[in-house]
This record gives structure tokens, sequence and C-alpha cells, in this order.
């Protein structure tokens, strides 16, 4: 149950493809092959008010949280984590050759107590 939010300034819309940005993402998770077809989950979404450092009208973010499913090795939430940042930065280039962009990601582990989960994705995913 991996999941990727992005959360970022909105005047990234005129500036980067997002949607490019969520499948070099998903696709990054995928290569890890920590993960099923069936369970990766990748969204972004702008944030319309924002300040950001010396709010500079050219600033912008994009902030990821990866949320995934206890159980894993610390080796492998890292080789998650890096491969989404070097995706992500390699779509995002351009902003981050200028000096007005900031891209974080922090990796999230669920506690399974208290994470709920319904999928028929994955029955539907398992059998082709």
């Amino acid at each position: 149950m991996p999941h990727l939010r992005l959360e970022y300034s909105a005047n990234l819309d005129q500036k980067a493809d997002m949607s490019a940005v969520c499948r070099a993402a998903h696709e990054a998770i995928l290569s890890t092959g920590l993960f099923e077809i069936g369970a990766p989950r990748v969204r972004a979404y702008p944030a319309p008010h924002y300040a950001i450092a010396d709010r500079h009208i050219e600033n912008g973010f994009v902030d990821m949280v990866f949320r995934l499913g206890a159980g894993r090795s610390a080796e492998d939430k890292k080789r998650a984590g890096d491969a989404i940042m070097a995706a992500v930065a390699a779509e995002l280039a351009p902003l981050l050759a200028a000096p007005h962009f900031a891209l974080s990601l922090e990796v999230v582990e669920i506690d399974p107590a208290l994470s709920w989960k319904k999928n028929s994705m994955h029955a539907r995913l398992r059998d082709q």
C-alpha cells in the first residue's frame, strides 16, 4: 500500500507537467520491485495559497510524503525514497536549476493496527 502524495505550489501548474511527474514517480515506485502493480497510488494537489522563503513571486515547491505499510527494511525504504526522489528531480530538473524551487520527500511507515484497507484491484491485476 504505497501512497505518494505531492503537494505543490499552484504557480507550478504553468511551469511543470504534474501528470508527467506523477507518472514518473509511479514508474519509480514499481521499478524498485518492492510493490505489486495494484499497490501504488500517486496523486498531486496544488496549494493555491502559500508563502515561501522570501515570498519571491517565482518561488515554488513540491513536498512529497510517501506512506507505506510496515515490514520493510530501512534499506528498502531508502531505496524506494531514492528512486522516487531521483525520478521526480529528473522531471523537475529545469525548476531545480533555478534559484526559486524546493523539492522534499519524507517516507512514513503506516502502523498496521491503525490502517484499514479494501482493494478489489489486486485480485484483478494478479490474474493477468
